[in-house]
């Protein structure tokens, strides 16, 4: 398996629970404190740490500590994965159709 791949196959994995996802679409309105990320998850600060490190894994947030406290940034670096990917299905199925519909073109002449 191609390592851009495996990568994509990451970042879905990771976006694939609905808790991460949510951390995903808070941290989109601005970086945010481990605090604040866990108020409306009705999780622990510990759940909440283990899905950080999931999504740091796959480069979709980064996190600084200063003194006491762990901000958190949503990156772009994860992101590009799936848009890559995204962008590649298309091309491919653009190809396929522009492919099958010359085919049917052919078959209608006499």
């Amino acid at each position: 398996m191609p390592a851009s791949t495996l990568k994509a196959d990451q970042v879905f994995n990771a976006l694939g629970d609905p808790t991460r996802r949510a951390i995903v679409e808070q941290l989109s309105r601005g970086p945010s404190t481990v605090s604040r990320l866990a108020e409306p998850l009705d999780i622990t600060l510990t759940a909440v740490r283990q899905h950080l490190h999931v999504l740091e894994g796959c480069k979709l947030v980064s996190t600084r500590k200063v003194g006491r406290t762990r901000t958190c940034q949503l990156e772009k670096k994860g992101l590009a994965v799936i848009e890559d990917w995204i962008h590649a299905q298309r091309s491919m199925w653009d190809s396929a159709l522009d492919n099958l519909g010359a085919l049917l073109e052919e078959d209608g002449e006499p």
